[in-house]
């Protein structure tokens, strides 16, 4: 067997624990179903993490790294206008609802559903990561406020909570409808009220 380079176990461990919790949830995922998803050994599994609940953890951060760099690479980026680049964020979270419904929801999403009462410490992960993704989104419409919107009462970081409020709502019923359709829906209105706030002219069919 080939020498594997140190920690891709590791890595094939919480990619593997990305997919199958979104898949599964939670509490049914198992040590086991990792590993076979994995393809890596108990043994291996277990030098590196002591319980599915420190994979947890891990998970969550390695979430919010890789999630980090996929969006910080979105090319919605290259827009010189900050409100153009909030626009471009959500038609971006529209096209890349794509394949089955756990390739595209949230893994901290679905893991603070199950986890908030009975694992605090998984919990306070998935505000920090939830919450960092809302601080990088706060720069654009801050910035897009005091171009469109200056005398605005609400704050960025309200506006913030509020888009991903509507993400993760709209991904629950994704779930539930096994469509992304809800999703592509929730997100038009979304893009339309963020027009509207920011005082942009709304287009209407004739």
């Amino acid at each position: 067997m080939a020498h594997q380079p140190p920690h891709e176990s590791k890595t094939k461990l919480l990619n593997a624990a990305q997919d199958v919790i979104r898949a599964k949830g939670y509490a049914a995922t198992t040590v086991e179903d990792i590993c076979n998803a994995a393809g890596v050994t108990k043994g291996s599994f277990f030098h590196h993490f002591k319980s599915k609940d420190e994979l947890a953890l891990s998970a969550a951060a390695f979430w919010g790294e890789t999630t980090e760099g996929f969006f910080a690479a979105a090319s919605y980026h290259h827009f010189a206008d900050p409100l153009q680049r909030l626009l471009g964020y959500v038609d971006f979270r529209i096209e890349i609802l794509q394949g089955d419904v756990a390739e595209y929801t949230c893994l901290l999403g679905t893991l603070v559903q199950e986890t908030y009462a009975s694992h605090p410490d998984i919990r306070a992960a998935c505000d920090k990561g939830m919450s960092n993704h809302i601080t990088l989104l706060e720069r654009d419409i801050e910035a897009a406020k005091q171009l469109y919107a200056p005398d605005a009462l609400w704050s960025a970081a309200s506006v913030g909570y509020f888009i991903q409020s509507v993400l993760q709502g709209a991904f629950i019923f994704a779930k539930a409808k096994q469509s992304p359709e809800v999703v592509r829906e929730s997100l038009a209105h979304l893009r339309r009220y963020l027009g509207l706030i920011f005082n942009q002219p709304q287009k209407t069919k004739r």
